[in-house]
C-alpha cells in the first residue's frame, strides 16, 4: 500500500509540471506571460472584510518606496505622518472611516418616496381613465333608501339591524 502511494506521489509532480507546461504552451498569447487582472485577489473596503488580501497600492511611488525602506528601521524615528502614510499604503480606509455612518439612507428613502409617487400617479390615472364609474347602489340616496326599507321590513329585530332603531321616536337608539 505504501509503495503505491509513494509511486503516485512521485508521479504527481511530474504530471503537474508536464500539464502546466502543455497548458501554458497551448494557451500562450504571443509570449506575454502576464497574469490577467481578474485572476488576482481584489481589494475591498468594507466592514465585513476589514483586512483585504492585497495592499491598497500595487505600485509605489519613489516617496512611498523610501518610506517603506525607512519602515524597516526603528519605528521611533518615524513621525506620525509617516506612520499614517505607511498605513494608507496597505489600507485605503481606517476602521473609524469604515464605521463612519453614511448618508445612504437618504438615497434609499428618496427612491422609496419616488416610487410611491409614481405608483400614486398610476393609480390616480387608472381611477380617472380605466376604472368604470361606481355603481348606483353605492350612492348616498340609494343607501338611505335601502336602510329605510330594511327598517320598514324590521330586519333582525332582536339582535340585528332593526334592534338598534327606536320606532317610537323614529331615531337610532343611544
Amino acid at each position: 500500500m505504501l509503495s503505491v502511494l509513494a509511486q503516485r506521489s512521485s508521479f504527481l509532480p511530474k504530471l503537474r509540471v508536464l500539464g502546466a507546461i502543455s497548458v501554458r504552451a497551448a494557451h500562450s498569447h504571443g509570449g506575454h506571460d502576464a497574469v490577467p487582472y481578474y485572476t488576482k485577489p481584489a481589494y475591498f473596503d468594507h466592514r465585513t472584510l476589514p483586512l483585504p488580501d492585497i495592499p491598497f497600492h500595487d505600485s509605489l511611488s519613489s516617496q512611498e518606496t523610501a518610506l517603506k525602506e525607512k519602515e524597516k528601521g526603528p519605528w521611533k524615528q518615524l513621525s506620525l505622518e509617516d506612520k499614517i502614510a505607511l498605513y494608507h499604503i496597505k489600507f485605503n480606509l481606517t476602521y473609524a472611516e469604515l464605521n463612519k455612518p453614511s448618508n445612504e439612507w437618504k438615497t434609499v428613502f428618496g427612491a422609496i418616496f419616488f416610487f410611491f409617487g409614481i405608483t400614486g400617479l398610476i393609480v390616480w390615472w387608472q381611477r380617472l381613465h380605466v376604472f368604470p364609474e361606481l355603481p348606483h347602489t353605492l350612492k348616498e340616496e340609494w343607501i338611505e333608501k335601502q336602510i329605510q326599507r330594511m327598517l320598514d321590513m324590521r330586519v333582525g329585530p332582536i339582535e340585528g339591524f332593526s334592534s338598534n332603531w327606536d320606532y317610537e321616536k323614529n331615531e337610532w337608539k343611544k
